[in-house]
């Protein structure tokens, strides 16, 4: 008797779902006309429109008991916010450009004015007057709908913790079922009632317009739920199967997200396609219209639940299965998945026609206990599995270790169980003892809510998940230097590899970001407004206002690819001058660094200024703000900015360039490149000193290329004084001109530097065509004239010992 009792409401439930399928929300097909007209309204008249839809809410409000209802005030309320800044926005250009037509009149004169121009004047002050009192009016209204949201939401919660604490008997009294069954006559009563409505509605719709928009809308919604949805899920398999697929990880899981859009969408399309039909002929009755938008709600939940798990489970598919867990428990979890989407889908369609049939408050109560121990008896059956893969796992590391231990071979540590195993199995034991405590107690409400949100939080975590795996992979792969697209920015551009991968990271973190705020609100939607979440995103949409300037993320994206091309153009044009232009003009290579540096430079900045013109910030405030900046730049930054004004110095006077060979305190070597901070200099062991420009302005600097690119070489050593020096000199210039280095332009010369001592000190040059050659060639000079001063019998001096001789002691 109580199982036929308990089937019969359920059989009507079904029968109207039937009957009305699934569909497009009634609120939202009323409402797409007034959003088409809204947009040719005056901004007065959507003042005056919100400011109706403001006073209806505060009338409904006092009369408002559901959670649905209080949701749908906010709603109203908030779009009426919206409304009135929109319009005030609207309003103030206007309002500006009568501001300025009455400053062009300027002030009356002491003596009065012409007529024509007094009437002028007081029609736009009449004009502006009326302005000031529109934007008033919305500016109080948008303030007046923004607190009562905030009164309503305090409503919903505080009603919500009023039905989440509201007790009642224990399934386990007899007080619950009494009062059950005697309430459940009249319950069935008014659910027949629903259901003959339905049947009605039906017959006189399909007596008028007959069967054949019905019909069709139902074949067209089962071949796309299930020939059409199998094609799809067997096409994206079979192309990720495929050689043309991306390669890497974005492969697996671009197909799990390809399989969670078509499992969700086409039955949910499907369901609005058919409800499509039945309201096309006008076939769904009007106190069935709100189980119809659950209908269609409960479509795309539940769909979306299990679509989540058939692309993340695979339990045919091992190899592209994306949760680490083995076959067997992929299999019943995925059978579990398939329950709680069903036994979901069920619950807000019950729930739905209970409300549209205006049964008991047992009835719902009893309803809500034996869906809440339904929920707990599905998560205790998936905490049992994921308890028997944790012991599967531990028997085989223990197997492993023992075997690795017998063969005498190191075994690899690994953890016994995932970290998302363990959150998972800790929050479901404490979901469902706390909602068993609670059913026993008698707080069904409560029960029922944490049954539900355990499965949802589930739902919403792996989603989010999946999205971030596939937002990860997918924006690595699309800005990898071996794609497509990275090969062609790559090529086009110029940038090197490491670029276009730190890009890849970058899109990836702003990507996963972003979807891990949707996770969030996706979680903590049943507790509050989320509407709320897109009236910020509306209100950043609109600009953040800075001082007097309007910061808005249109003008930052157009900013950033403003700023992007102009240095993308100033690299063509530094390419051109450095590759083609200047090379074919005479000047040397110093010159030409120097242009293709000062033009670099140059275009950076004026990129930076076009960024920041599309922000909107003019070149008065950037006045302002360098301004406000010198000191900060005098004090803290006086090093760099002294460098910075030195390497201007440099690229405009040229006293050293890219070639030259300068000698600076202990170190010499060639200037290989000069900056606006620092010049570089290559040293004789070919490592690279860095000199801050400053260093090479404010100090001494021995340029030995600057004016002269020859070198000069000086051999001093002494003779005898009995040493044939004309013989010497013969011999010197021989040796000079044997050498094919030393010029013979200008001529080598030889001097006799001074006779002191029995000792003639020779001194002699020569020059060679480069400062870099004088040491080399010193020294072969050297090695020649010591070979020939042995030949021709010239004894060089050597130095001179000195040994002291002590008397000895008396």
């Amino acid at each position: 008797m109580f199982l036929s009792c308990l089937l019969q409401p359920l059989r009507a439930a079904l029968l109207a779902t039937v009957l009305i399928g699934a569909g497009v929300p009634a609120g939202i097909a009323w409402a797409a006309p007034d959003a088409g007209s809204a947009a040719t309204l005056t901004p007065q008249a959507r003042i005056e429109k919100a400011s109706r839809a403001l006073d209806a809410v505060k009338r409904a409000v006092n009369d408002a008991d559901a959670q649905e209802t209080l949701k749908t005030l906010v709603d109203q309320a908030s779009q009426a916010q919206r409304d009135a800044e929109a319009s005030v926005q609207a309003l103030q250009p206007d309002l500006e450009a009568l501001d300025a037509r009455i400053a062009l009149l300027g002030p009356v004169p002491e003596g009065g004015e012409d007529q024509d121009i007094a009437r002028q004047r007081k029609a736009l002050d009449k004009q502006r007057s009326d302005l000031n009192s529109d934007i008033a009016r919305g500016k109080l209204l948008a303030e007046d709908a923004r607190q009562q949201s905030e009164s309503i939401e305090k409503m919903r919660a505080q009603l919500l913790g009023e039905q989440l604490g509201r007790k009642v008997a224990s399934p386990l009294s007899p007080t619950l079922w009494r009062e059950f069954a005697q309430h459940l006559p009249d319950d069935l009563s008014r659910l027949q009632s629903l259901g003959q409505q339905a049947r009605d509605g039906l017959s006189r719709a399909t007596a008028k317009h007959g069967w054949t928009v019905p019909l069709a809308g139902a074949v067209m919604a089962l071949l796309m739920v299930f020939p059409l949805r199998l094609w799809l899920r067997h096409l994206g398999r079979r192309y990720a199967a495929s050689e043309r697929a991306p390669a890497g990880r974005v492969r697996r899981t671009g197909l799990a997200v390809w399989l969670l859009l078509v499992g969700t969408l086409l039955p949910g399309l499907a369901a609005k396609l058919l409800v499509g039909s039945l309201d096309a002929i006008s076939a769904i009755a009007p106190r069935l219209v709100s189980v119809a938008d659950t209908f269609v709600v409960a479509t795309f939940i539940a769909a979306f639940i299990a679509a989540l798990a058939a692309c993340l489970l695979v339990p045919t598919r091992p190899s592209w299965r994306l949760l680490d867990i083995d076959d067997l428990a992929a299999v019943r979890l995925r059978r579990f998945a398939w329950g709680a989407a069903w036994l979901t889908w069920l619950t807000m369609l019950m729930r739905a026609v209970s409300r549209a049939a205006l049964t008991s408050n047992v009835g719902t109560i009893t309803l809500d206990g034996l869906i809440a121990l339904t929920y707990v008896g599905l998560i205790m059956s998936m905490l049992a599995t994921l308890a028997a893969l944790h012991r599967r796992r531990s028997a085989e590391a223990a197997q492993a270790e023992q075997e690795a231990e017998a063969a005498g071979k190191p075994h690899a540590t690994r953890g016994s169980r995932s970290g998302w195993l363990v959150v998972a199995r800790l929050g479901g034991h404490l979901a469902v003892f706390g909602a068993l405590i609670a059913t026993l107690l008698g707080y069904l409400n409560f029960a029922m809510f944490t049954a539900q949100q355990m499965v949802w939080v589930t739902v919403v975590v792996l989603a989010t998940q999946l999205l971030m795996k596939f937002a990860d992979d997918f924006a690595l792969w699309l800005l990898a230097p071996e794609s497509a697209i990275g090969r062609t920015l790559r090529l086009s551009t110029g940038l090197p590899p490491g670029r276009l991968e730190q890009g890849g990271v970058l899109v990836s973190a702003t990507l996963r970001v972003v979807l891990v705020i949707v996770g969030i609100t996706a979680v903590v939607a049943p507790f509050g407004n989320v509407s709320v979440l897109y009236d910020w995103v509306q209100a950043l949409a609109g600009g953040v206002r800075i001082g007097g300037s309007v910061l808005r993320p249109s003008s930052v994206f157009w900013a950033i690819v403003v700023l992007l091309c102009g240095l993308a153009l100033m690299r063509v044009v530094q390419r051109w001058l450095t590759e083609t232009y200047l090379p074919k003009t005479d000047l040397d290579t110093g010159a030409r660094n120097s242009i293709s540096t000062v033009a670099h430079y140059t275009g950076i900045v004026l990129a930076a200024l076009w960024a920041l013109a599309t922000l909107g910030i003019g070149f008065e405030k950037l006045a302002l703000l360098a301004s406000a900046l010198s000191v900060g730049i005098g004090f803290g930054l006086q090093a760099i900015t002294q460098n910075f004004v030195s390497g201007l110095i440099l690229l405009a006077e040229r006293p050293v360039k890219i070639g030259d060979w300068v000698k600076i305190g202990d170190q010499e070597g060639d200037i290989r490149r000069i900056s606006v901070r620092s010049t570089e200099i290559q040293v004789g062991d070919k490592s690279t000193l860095i000199v801050p420009n400053s260093e090479l302005i404010t100090k001494t600097i021995r340029n030995m290329t600057m004016a002269n690119a020859l070198g000069r070489i000086q051999i001093q050593f002494s003779v005898p004084l009995g040493t044939d020096v004309g013989k010497l000199r013969g011999l010197m210039l021989d040796i000079y001109a044997a050498n094919e280095t030393v010029l013979s332009e200008p001529a080598p010369s030889v001097f006799i530097d001074s006779i002191n001592g029995g000792l003639v000190a020779i001194n002699s040059f020569a020059y060679v065509p480069s400062a870099r050659s004088v040491y080399g060639t010193r020294s072969a000079l050297l090695f020649e004239l010591l070979q020939q001063c042995a030949a021709n019998g010239i004894a060089l001096v050597t130095p001179t010992d000195i040994h002291l001789v002590r008397d000895p002691q008396p």
